[in-house]
């Protein structure tokens, strides 16, 4: 793969007014604008990161961890093209100055396509179709659609509504520009070749939009398949924000909701450095009482040197990456201390937060709303001209296909509709179908 053609400003679905627009800000910044001022966007406010929204504690949300992931995106894009830049003087007119905006843009929009409560909401969907009520729909769909739906993936669901065009008086959607979008597809590939996996990267439905942005930006094509890339650099960079950021906030949420003493939680990110600088900071600590801002402390240099150690494995290997060479993430490629000490935070992680109380009810509850939501929203789709079927239908926006005559269209629509809700709206919905709450007078 080539720098030459891997960042590009065309825009999926303005593609004929290609660098035509003229403003202050770049392609790429428009791209981030777009996402902060977009209705999908403002709803991951409200919906679940790990742990339950929050009462008199406040956690992070799909939102706050959104943004952070930005932030760090960032901060890996900028180190990496200042870092490529100087090894590379004559790829200066490549738009690499400009990789810190396009994943700091990408890490916006990551979790954008991921359903209501958390990861239990992924796993509601998959299985309602696998052994849950959607179970006899199979017949009438082929096996690469009912791949998409037994293996329902956010990441790939988000690259569905990032290139999703409405039509109407003015042709719509987000229209971001090629590598905003090829940058967050962290698996090239659609749900049939992911070999029985739940990660691909998109849908049928958008095999031919993933395949029209890899072959504009010259994606290397694997020879296995017809449909399968290798990964867009910058991949890696989001992935590695996204992994550095969930990982450390979980830690720091859960020592705030005393899932973790601040002993426990301070060896945990002590584990990151060595003698000398784990001695300098606590020398810090001493200066801090509060127990939250030591953690946030802590917490902070650990984003720093993680940002640090990817950037330095991302430069490295910047050949084996361009060749789709390179195996694994940056952060398992990081040098052994910071790769250990990660390794012991994932497992204390899935120990401790993952399955405590609190987190498997918001999943149980996740799960019994999205199927109930799925199953009464896909029978009134199918039986639209039962009474009950159109008070249902008639809540659904237009901008959703609904009304659409074919099976997949239709039950990918209930799906688009039922992931984009937030959690309070999907609960306050599943009472009212539930006859539990009525409309307030």
């Amino acid at each position: 793969m080539d720098w030459h053609t891997l960042i590009s400003s065309k825009r999926f679905g303005l593609e004929e007014f290609h660098n035509k627009h003229k403003e202050n800000r770049t392609e790429f910044q428009r791209d981030y604008d777009r996402l902060i001022f977009s209705a999908p966007f403002r709803r991951l406010q409200n919906k679940t990161q790990v742990f339950p929204l929050p009462g008199s504690i406040f956690v992070h949300n799909r939102l706050t961890h959104s943004l952070e992931v930005s932030c760090v995106g960032r901060s890996l894009g900028n180190a990496a093209s200042t870092a490529l830049l100087r090894l590379h003087p004559e790829l200066a007119d490549t738009g690499l100055n400009e990789i810190g905006s396009i994943v700091s843009a990408a890490c916006l929009a990551h979790d954008l396509g991921n359903p209501p409560f958390g990861h239990s909401g992924e796993r509601a969907i998959s299985t309602f179709f696998s052994e849950g009520e959607g179970l006899p729909l199979r017949p009438l769909l082929n096996a690469a659609q009912w791949e998409d739906l037994t293996h329902f993936e956010g990441n790939a669901n988000a690259f569905r509504l990032l290139t999703h065009q409405f039509e109407g008086r003015r042709r719509g959607g987000f229209v971001l520009t090629y590598p905003t979008l090829a940058s967050i597809v962290k698996y090239p590939y659609s749900s049939r070749l992911a070999g029985g996996k739940s990660k691909f990267g998109f849908f049928t439905t958008e095999e031919d939009s993933f395949r029209r942005i890899a072959d504009e930006l010259g994606m290397l094509k694997l020879q296995d398949s017809p449909l399968r890339y290798a990964r867009h650099p910058l991949v890696y960079l989001v992935e590695a924000a996204d992994d550095i950021c969930y990982q450390l906030m979980d830690i720091e949420d859960a020592h705030k909701l005393k899932l973790l003493t601040r002993a426990e939680t301070q060896e945990l990110l002590f584990g990151y450095f060595d003698d000398d600088r784990r001695a300098h900071m606590e020398r810090t600590l001493r200066i801090v009482s509060d127990a939250n801002e030591q953690i946030a402390y802590l917490r902070s240099c650990a984003v720093g040197l993680l940002v640090d150690e990817c950037t330095r494995v991302f430069v490295e290997n910047e050949k084996k990456i361009l060749d789709g060479r390179f195996e694994g993430t940056l952060i398992g490629n990081m040098a052994p201390r910071p790769a250990q000490a990660y390794r012991h935070c994932a497992s204390v992680s899935a120990e401790k937060i993952y399955r405590s109380r609190d987190v498997l009810d918001i999943e149980l509850a996740g799960f019994r709303i999205i199927s109930t939501l799925l199953h009464l929203m896909i029978e009134a789709v199918r039986s639209p001209q039962k009474a009950y079927s159109q008070l249902l239908i008639d809540r659904v926006s237009s901008q959703y296909n609904i009304r659409s005559t074919d099976p997949y269209e239709q039950i990918q629509a209930v799906i688009d509709y039922v992931s984009g809700m937030t959690d309070v709206f999907a609960l306050d919905l599943y009472r009212k179908i539930d006859g539990n709450r009525l409309p307030a007078v």
